[in-house]
């Protein structure tokens, strides 16, 4: 009897279980034909799981490019990096090569750009700021940008440009030593560029404009202080066809921000941070896309000098305009 009874009792479990388990089949069963009735029943079509997937990979590169795309970011060359000479070549533009193929001996062996710290002495970078100051002095942009240009005499005053050599402040401010150290320098740079390009030096010659410039955080205030627009040289100025760049003062002592940066076709931006006797030498041409980071505090100096292949557009070395103030100068 106690045998039986035991089975009954199992019996009466199985059959609990059973109903239990017929309750629950039943009500995920009335839930699935809820849910189906509530939104329909879910569309399929072959290869579903493939063209979910594609979506999923096509999203997350599409993040991954406009994530980086503006970010990408290489230093050529930093400012507590004392460069003998280095250099990164690229592929001449069609327009700059063909051009330059009418000027036998300016043909560049590659295009590219080149950074030297060894080229300008400390003592010669100094003085060339200390005639920046001076000319500058009597004049200044309201916005940003002053440019002093002493070939032609322009120097930025207010919103406009006078000739600083018309000036009766003027007269006392340059002297013919000024305009020596001027033309010791240009004629290292040119040299310098002939050698890493692979031109000859008597091929180059030096072109209008060649500035000087400083540059603040102050506002702009005519486009001639919007000086952070990428653009090419070449087009910018017809003459150009080899720029190069001397810097004066020296990017996170001086002045933040203010870089100078090239804009690649691999998507990059190489970045040159000013050092003060630092010089950066470049092809014109539309390899060389490029632009200046805005000044966001203190004041950037730098002094342009660039040259042509082209010798229609040569200037002479700039002099000290002859006066009889000037004459007694040494």
């Amino acid at each position: 009897m106690e045998y039986r009874g035991k089975q009954i009792k199992r019996k009466d479990a199985n059959n609990e279980k059973s109903k239990s388990s017929k309750i629950t089949s039943e009500e995920k069963e009335g839930e699935s034909k809820e849910k189906e009735s509530k939104y329909g029943h879910m569309p399929t079509f072959p290869y579903q799981r493939v063209f979910t997937r594609a979506i999923l990979i096509l999203g997350v590169l599409t993040v991954v490019y406009f994530g980086t795309k503006d970010g990408r970011e290489v230093a050529l060359a930093k400012q507590k990096e004392v460069l003998h000479h280095r250099a990164q070549d690229i592929t001449c533009s069609d327009d700059y090569k063909a051009e330059l193929e009418s000027f036998p001996g300016c043909v560049p062996r590659r295009c590219g750009r080149a950074m030297s710290d060894k080229l300008v002495s400390g003592s010669e970078a100094d003085v060339l700021l200390s005639i920046a100051k001076r000319g500058m002095a009597l004049g200044g942009s309201q916005g940003g940008a002053t440019i002093l240009d002493l070939h032609s005499g322009a120097l930025s005053q207010g919103k406009n440009f006078v000739n600083i050599y018309r000036l009766n402040d003027a007269k006392d401010v340059f002297k013919k030593t000024d305009f020596t150290f001027y033309k010791v320098v240009k004629t290292k740079i040119q040299n310098a560029i002939a050698h890493h390009f692979g031109v000859q030096p008597q091929s180059l010659y030096l072109t209008h404009p060649t500035f000087f410039s400083r540059l603040t955080a102050a506002p702009a205030l005519t486009v001639h202080d919007e000086y952070w627009h990428p653009h090419i040289d070449k087009e910018t100025y017809e003459s150009f066809h080899y720029t190069s760049l001397l810097y004066l003062s020296d990017y996170g002592r001086d002045f933040q921000g203010g870089r100078f940066v090239f804009i690649d076709g691999d998507n990059t931006n190489r970045t040159v941070e000013p050092r003060k006797g630092r010089v950066c030498m470049f092809t014109s041409g539309s390899e060389n896309l490029h632009y200046v980071e805005r000044v966001m505090s203190g004041t950037r100096y730098a002094l342009t000098v660039s040259f042509t292949c082209d010798q229609k557009y040569a200037i002479d070395d700039p002099t000290l305009p002859s006066s009889p103030q000037n004459e007694q100068k040494q």
